[in-house]
């Protein structure tokens, strides 16, 4: 008679690959300090490095729920689409490029317009998506920005624009030029209305939008080490036949020469905002 009776089936080999610990994805390198980083405690420092300070890259949609309250908002004007007017077609046509980017993005173009509150207080902005084409200024950047100004003239709110863009999109030509003009033209508007204009220059923040309304605002800031400038450094050295001093194009470079108001780590982005508006608006 057996008196005990074992209910375990064969057991499981274990294989090689099954014994090493899985650590794929769950950790990123700093491009400044080189240090490896548990992305978890990155996410939990807003995405900067906490050994070196470095502002990592991220989306509008991130950008947002960091700053508005309880990162609740509303998203406007999301339905616009460039309808590809020149036709462009370089290394593939701009139709696919679009398409390829709206893909990747889940945006229509490279920039959010979105509603909420900002230390309570009903603000728009208007946040660039630098994974879109660079956060390039095409027609529909332009005229979603546009869009933003008008309705804070409208509704008498504070606009906060946060730049990160590689400048005017090429594949629309002077299409794309004439945003800048368009867009400084109704911030003018703004200005005479005594609304609050706020520029956040991230890294990085290049070309017709730095030459445009991202040097425009009431206050002027940026994140630590952004790279803010209209050409590019070999252009620059090329045109004026010197070599340029170190730095040259940072935030605190600028910040030194009288370009910036100020320099604001992420961390503490919001709460400066909200002072900013509180300041302009008493």
């Amino acid at each position: 008679m057996t008196w005990f009776k074992s209910n375990k089936g064969p057991r499981a080999v274990l294989r090689e690959e099954d014994k090493t610990v899985r650590t794929e994805g769950l950790f990123t390198k700093c491009e400044s300090c080189r240090a490896i980083i548990w992305k978890k405690d990155l996410d939990a420092n807003d995405r900067v490095c906490p050994k070196c300070g470095y502002h990592f890259k991220i989306g509008a949609h991130e950008r947002l729920r960091m700053l508005f309250d309880e990162g609740a908002y509303e998203t406007l004007d999301a339905d616009l689409v460039s309808p590809d007017p020149l036709k462009f077609v370089d290394r593939q046509p701009y139709s696919e490029k679009l398409a390829a980017a709206q893909r990747a993005t889940g945006l229509n173009d490279a920039v959010v317009n979105a509603r909420g509150k900002l230390g309570g207080r009903a603000t728009l902005i208007s946040a660039m998506e630098y994974s879109f084409i660079g956060g390039s200024m095409g027609s529909v950047v332009g005229e979603m920005i546009t869009l933003a100004i008008e309705r804070a003239l409208a509704e008498r709110v504070p606009l906060i624009a946060v730049s990160a863009s590689g400048g005017a999109r090429m594949h629309e030509g002077v299409l794309s030029l004439i945003q800048m003009a368009k867009v400084s033209a109704a911030l003018v508007r703004l200005d005479d209305a005594h609304i609050p204009f706020i520029s956040v220059l991230t890294d990085p923040t290049t070309g017709g939008v730095t030459a445009s309304y991202a040097m425009l605002g009431d206050l002027n800031i940026a994140e630590p080490g952004a790279l803010i400038g209209f050409a590019g450094p070999r252009v620059i050295e090329q045109t004026i036949r010197q070599k340029l001093p170190k730095g040259f194009q940072r935030a605190e470079f600028l910040l030194q020469h009288g370009m910036l108001d100020a320099i604001v780590d992420r961390r503490s982005l919001r709460n400066y905002l909200i002072i900013a508006q509180s300041f302009f608006l008493a």
